[in-house]
């Protein structure tokens, strides 16, 4: 029999161990082959892997990702004989994988999706912060003083006395009612208003569709359009709820090419975006300082001075 130290040894390259876990993500994950990578790196015995894959929507995304984990960690371990303890899984994007329970394929629903309400949890926080310990401080000397018989604590008894002594026509007592009356107002503007108003509502595929996208994301989306046609420079874009400007410079080239490849390209990004109201759409593009009329073509000069004569 051979000597185990003449046997040899068995070496799995990183490359193989990657297509083993880009298989085993393929095979857990609903969807196209190619939303599926990975990576992989092998040292002695043991492999560390990561998978980035794209998850099927709608569907519970933490039990999806454990999942896909699990059956890549008992694939790669049965496949390559390798010691991995745990598998890296990213979420690149959504697939829809089916229509909404409810809506035929192609209907649009006919609600339009509510705007998103922040939670306000730090306004709601600080007031409640602060309610709770005055609350808290005055409750406990109350009990203190008629459980043990003790006297009020001082700072009970000063404002007690500082507040028998002023009326509302002093000063201190203006200052503090009108401060009162601010944080009232801004609760209330808080309540009354929606939030997450950086945010613009996407039209809705089906019932139970809510989605939103940043203010920020589409004006960069602009930008970038705007700036891919030939002669523009400086493109600022500003993103409101019902109205989104454009401003730029014409570098060279004609100036009414210019701004109607402009026009078309910010509206067609504008109608890719998909969104529930869109806002209405202006653009200013004025010629740069060294802009310069285009010149006449020199084919054309013939004809012109034949029209002429």
């Amino acid at each position: 029999m051979t000597a185990p130290a003449l046997r040899g040894t068995t070496v799995i390259r990183d490359k193989a161990v990657r297509k083993v876990v880009q298989q085993a993500a393929a095979e857990a994950v609903t969807g196209p082959a190619h939303a599926v990578s990975a990576s992989a790196t092998v040292s002695g015995r043991r492999a560390t892997a990561g998978v980035r894959v794209a998850l099927p929507y709608p569907a519970p995304l933490s039990r999806e990702a454990r999942r896909v984990q699990r059956h890549v960690l008992e694939r790669t371990r049965a496949l390559t004989g390798l010691h991995m303890s745990t598998v890296r899984v990213a979420v690149t994007r959504l697939t829809v994988t089916a229509p909404p329970v409810g809506s035929a394929p192609g209907t649009p629903d006919i609600r339009s999706p509510r705007r998103r309400w922040s939670q306000r949890r730090l306004p709601a926080g600080l007031v409640l912060v602060l309610a709770a310990g005055v609350t808290l401080a005055c409750t406990v000397d109350v009990f203190r003083v008629h459980i043990t018989g003790a006297r009020p604590s001082p700072w009970r008894r000063t404002t007690v006395d500082w507040l028998a002594g002023h009326g509302p026509g002093d000063l201190p007592v203006t200052i503090g009612a009108t401060g009162a009356a601010l944080v009232g107002l801004w609760l209330l503007v808080l309540a009354l208003t929606p939030g997450r108003r950086g945010q613009l509502m996407l039209a809705a595929a089906g019932p139970g569709w809510n989605a939103a996208i940043d203010r920020s994301a589409v004006a960069s989306l602009i930008r970038d359009a705007v700036n891919d046609v030939p002669g523009t420079q400086d493109v600022k874009v500003r993103v409101g709820r019902r109205r989104i400007r454009v401003r730029g410079e014409i570098a060279f080239g004609d100036g009414a090419t210019a701004r109607a490849q402009a026009h078309e390209a910010a509206a067609g990004t504008l109608t890719d975006c998909d969104l529930r109201r869109v806002p209405r759409l202006r653009i200013v593009l004025r010629p740069a300082v060294t802009w310069q009329q285009p010149d006449t073509p020199q084919e054309a000069l013939p004809v012109a001075r034949e029209e002429a004569a």
